[in-house]
């Protein structure tokens, strides 16, 4: 049985710590030398368009409305994003970059090995959920509001998808899981349930139930013996030898 981490702490009316992470990141990455913490017109934009994107949704959100939020001009916009398309871009680009490095800090911070911080990785989501302006995974919500053909908001969320699994992947091999793919995919879509569930209730229980989940398939992956890890690809072969298939 694997044991309970201590949770990080949480509380049902604070800030997103990630949007926290965002803005301290923009603040620090600037140009031109200016001092500590302040922010030139562009990060301005980032900053407002990443807050009204989250709340709003994309498409409700017009240019007018994120200069005004910013108050910056419209042609620092089009002379640093190019257009609002390149504007989303950079939003999701910097807001990945934040939500991994937090979730990455946040998650080394839980006591335990490698499969006890499988199954933390949902206190590191309930934390996310308890802020109160959490409004959803920003990549899911961009690609649930694009044309779906639309190959650059795809390739942005699974460029995000993919870092994220891999710090999974990561975790299941260093805890000895023999297959350490299925788990990772498992607790991925776990991760994905947890996020669009806590959104649609304003609720974080959803990351309680998902641990729940996670802590009996991490304990399950543990225990597989070899053969029954490579029992699926050995079915496959079976059948590929068969006369006739």
């Amino acid at each position: 049985m694997l044991p309970n981490p201590a949770r990080p702490h949480s509380s049902s009316a604070r800030r997103d710590p990630v949007r926290g992470a965002e803005e301290a990141g923009i603040a620090t990455k600037h140009a031109g030398g200016a001092p500590a913490g302040a922010q030139s017109p562009a990060d301005k934009i980032l900053v407002a368009a990443m807050r009204l994107f989250c709340r709003e949704g994309i498409h409700a959100t017009g240019v007018d409305r994120i200069l005004a939020e910013a108050g910056t001009a419209k042609a620092t916009l089009y002379k640093r994003f190019g257009s609002k398309d390149g504007l989303v871009h950079e939003v999701l680009r910097r807001h990945g970059d934040a939500w991994r490095a937090w979730f990455n800090e946040t998650l080394d911070a839980c006591p335990g090995g490698p499969a006890e911080r499988l199954v933390a990785i949902f206190d590191v989501l309930q934390r996310w959920f308890d802020g109160d302006d959490y409004f959803g995974c920003a990549f899911i919500n961009a690609v649930a509001e694009h044309d779906k053909a639309d190959g650059a908001i795809r390739a942005l969320a699974l460029d995000h998808k993919r870092q994220v699994l891999d710090r999974v992947r990561a975790l299941a091999e260093a805890a000895g899981v023999l297959a350490p793919d299925a788990l990772t995919h498992q607790i991925g879509l776990l991760m994905d349930g947890a996020i669009i569930a806590a959104l649609v209730t304003g609720s974080s229980e959803p990351a309680t139930t998902a641990r729940v989940a996670a802590q009996a398939l991490v304990k399950i992956a543990l225990e597989t013996t070899s053969e029954a890890a490579d029992a699926p690809m050995a079915a496959i072969r079976r059948r590929a030898e068969r006369p006739g298939s």
